[in-house]
């Protein structure tokens, strides 16, 4: 042991980490490393693993959303057609079918006019042309007693007759002319519009 006196060189801690001008430096304890070169590792596989799966979701999703907008049309356009199609009415029978032909109105029934009536309260004239004297007065008194109205006789002044005949003024006294010609046996009836009287008797040759 040396006999020389301590001084402040020699009172340094064993564990002590400084150094001395005659020391070399302590090296530095590893075990702070070890947690650092972890937390790089899981960094570095995190890293990675989202380099590679950020990509594959990105195109799922980009797949999907065009899936989906490609379908979209597709329902919009449809549902128009279904629309329409529903819209539509059905043809009916009664709307398909051919329409029958209108049948023709049935023309009414002619009417038959009514029957000239006999009035004998019509005045008639009788006018002798056969010649033979008193004729006219005496089937003036037959028409009388028949109840027809005689106010006027006489002879004829017209032309000449070859027979017997009953002349009427108009189509109403049709029937009284028949009437008197039945009785009288004439067969000879005219419409004659011009005559002075309703009906006219005019007593051709032969007549009795």
């Amino acid at each position: 042991m040396s006999n020389y006196p301590r001084d402040e060189f020699d009172n340094i801690p064993e564990s002590s980490s400084r150094q001395g001008a005659h020391r070399t430096a302590m090296a530095q304890p590893r075990g702070g490393l070890i947690p650092t070169i972890g937390f790089a590792v899981i960094a570095l596989l995190v890293g990675a693993g989202l380099f590679f799966l950020v990509p594959r979701l990105t195109d799922g999703e980009t797949r999907a959303v065009s899936s989906a907008s490609s379908a979209a049309p597709t329902a919009s356009t449809a549902s128009p057609s279904r629309t329409a199609a529903t819209a539509s009415p059905k043809p009916t029978s009664a709307s398909t079918a051919s329409p029958k032909p209108s049948e023709s109105p049935v023309p009414p029934a002619p009417t038959t006019p009514p029957a000239p009536v006999v009035d004998r309260s019509q005045p008639v004239a009788v006018y002798n042309a056969s010649g033979v004297s008193g004729l006219a007065a005496g089937v003036a008194g037959q028409l009388r007693s028949q109840g027809w109205t005689v106010p006027t006789t006489g002879n004829w002044r017209g032309s000449p007759q070859n027979a017997s005949v009953v002349l009427y003024q108009s189509e109403q006294l049709k029937a009284n002319a028949d009437e008197i010609a039945a009785s009288l046996r004439i067969s000879s009836v005219v419409l004659s519009p011009q005559v002075a009287l309703p009906v006219l008797v005019v007593l051709g040759p032969g007549a009795g």
